[in-house]
């Protein structure tokens, strides 16, 4: 039984295809597990972020509008410098931890920026659009719905690769523009490491995931396994091969269904073979008691044969047909055993070194083919194989393309570095496409008007039989020239299967 070779994996110390139901389940177990953590671990990442940069973030902003509220609403229109700086120490000083800038315009006309400590917060610093946005003019009523005194805007930016929020508003009533800004790197490290741990426990769901559909592909599939063994075996001729059946599942089902099939199955087969075996045995019986009396016969017709010139010419033609359907029962019961010890498993390779050349020329020699065949070979080709088997398979191939081909035959032989290839070609009409897949069957005839004295229809199984015992071929096609060509192919030392019978060695040879 052959197998598709495919790619592999190494899995748990066996071997894993790549296109295996073991690996597409793992495969899609990963593959939800993933999806799943990775969702979950996003949406508690974006929630935890919205958590935190919004607790951080209102807390800054609220203690800031309080502070301002505080040191900036009772300051006197116009303050002076240094009381704006004052003022934004002490609204820095909370436990916020931002920096506060104030802006006012001076009495000369100029503006004062004062900043809480010597940083780099400056007006440049704040976006364009919340300036613009603190900036607006508003009435000494819209005190933004808190009672304070003034709208607070805020924003959040990067500035070198750091990031910060930032938030501003004005006092009402022509007071001073106060901003803040707060960096936000420890939330962002915080952010990160909760970002760390959800990769990490995404990590490791999806490999316990695995671990799990691993585990549970095991539980699954190795039921299966367990039935594809047991039809593999079941297909080598193991019969007896039964399932272990444990649970109540569908796949328990399906082995006591396997176990039912398989049962019939023998059972089915110990008739069949029973009654293969009873004709075997019939065949080979019958050809033993055909051959006493064929033998007798055989001697009868000789003298029969000797003394023809001597008899009646009425009778001549009578005595010929005899002799002609005598000889004709000889080879058919030779054949009958042949086939016989084929079946039984008991035919054996008797091996010697010819040369091949030399063989077609003795066998076409003792036939009386020599001027109907015409030989293309090298002398000194020589192979390891049963001379006897392979006249055999030489007398049929050929004599076949003379029956049905007619003359010349050409044979040729070729060899290459570890088989012999024989091909044989007639200059007939071919073989009917629909009879080439049955060439090589035993008594098929291409047509049933065929006159009996054809042959019985046994010779190219016999051919092919005794090429499979050598390890070798036949095959059968027309040639594009015309005619028919027939191929042997074997190995040029046939030693290896030299000892034993071909099937069964507890078969006796018929003989």
């Amino acid at each position: 039984m052959t197998r598709r070779p495919g790619r592999v994996l190494r899995w748990s110390g066996g071997l894993l295809r790549l296109t295996s139901l073991r690996l597409r389940l793992v495969a899609v177990f990963a593959l939800v597990a993933l999806t799943a953590a990775v969702s979950a671990s996003g949406i508690a990442y974006w929630l935890n972020r919205d958590a935190v940069l919004t607790r951080t973030q209102n807390a800054a902003l609220n203690d800031f509008r309080k502070s301002l509220a505080d040191n900036a609403g009772s300051l006197p229109i116009r303050p002076p410098c240094g009381q704006l700086k004052a003022a934004a120490h002490r609204m820095a000083g909370t436990t916020q931890h931002y920096e506060v800038l104030l802006i006012d315009r001076q009495e000369n006309g100029s503006d004062c920026a004062a900043p809480s400590k010597a940083a780099k917060f400056s007006l440049r610093t704040v976006p364009r659009t919340l300036r613009i946005a603190v900036n607006k003019r508003r009435s000494a009523d819209d005190d933004g719905g808190d009672g304070l005194p003034y709208h607070l805007y805020w924003q959040r930016i990067v500035l070198d690769d750091e990031p910060y929020l930032v938030g501003g508003a004005k006092v009402i009533g022509d007071g001073p523009t106060g901003y803040m800004l707060k960096s936000l790197a420890s939330e962002r490290d915080d952010l990160n490491s909760l970002a760390w741990s959800l990769g990490i426990a995404t990590a490791l769901a999806l490999i316990g995931s695995a671990l799990l559909a691993q585990a549970a592909a095991s539980t699954v599939l190795r039921p299966v396994q367990r039935l594809g063994e047991a039809a593999r075996r079941l297909g080598e001729g193991k019969l007896d091969t039964r399932l272990q059946v444990s649970g109540t599942d569908e796949l328990a089902d399906l082995s006591h269904t396997f176990n039912s099939a398989a049962a019939s199955l023998e059972k089915r087969m110990e008739v069949l073979s029973a009654r293969e075996e009873a004709s075997r045995r019939f065949v080979a019986d019958m050809s033993h008691e055909l051959r006493t009396p064929l033998t007798a016969i055989t001697a009868v017709t000789e003298v029969l044969e000797e003394e023809s010139d001597n008899l009646d010419p009425m009778i001549e033609p009578a005595v010929r047909l005899v002799v002609d359907e005598t000889r004709r029962l000889g080879d058919l019961v030779e054949n009958l055993m042949e086939v016989t010890r084929f079946d039984a498993g008991t035919a054996r390779l008797v091996l010697d070194d010819v040369d091949i050349a030399d063989m077609v020329t003795a066998c076409i020699d003792a036939r009386a083919w020599l001027d109907a065949v015409e030989l293309d070979a090298e002398r000194g080709i020589v192979v390891r194989v049963d001379p006897r088997r392979l006249d055999v398979i030489l007398a049929n191939l050929i004599g076949n393309a003379l029956k049905h081909g007619g003359s010349p035959v050409r044979v040729s032989i070729r060899t290459d570095a570890e088989s012999l290839r024989v091909e044989v070609r007639d200059h007939g009409p071919g073989i009917p496409e629909e009879v080439l897949p049955h060439v090589f069957d035993r008594f098929y005839k291409a047509s049933a008007s065929r006159p009996r004295s054809e042959g019985s229809g046994l010779g190219l199984s016999i051919a092919v039989e005794n090429a499979h015992i050598h390890g070798g071929e036949i095959t059968a096609a027309n040639s594009p020239e015309g005619g028919a060509v027939f191929t042997l192919r074997l190995p040029l030392d046939a030693s290896p299967l030299e000892l034993g019978p071909t099937r069964n060695d507890q078969k006796q040879d018929p003989q």
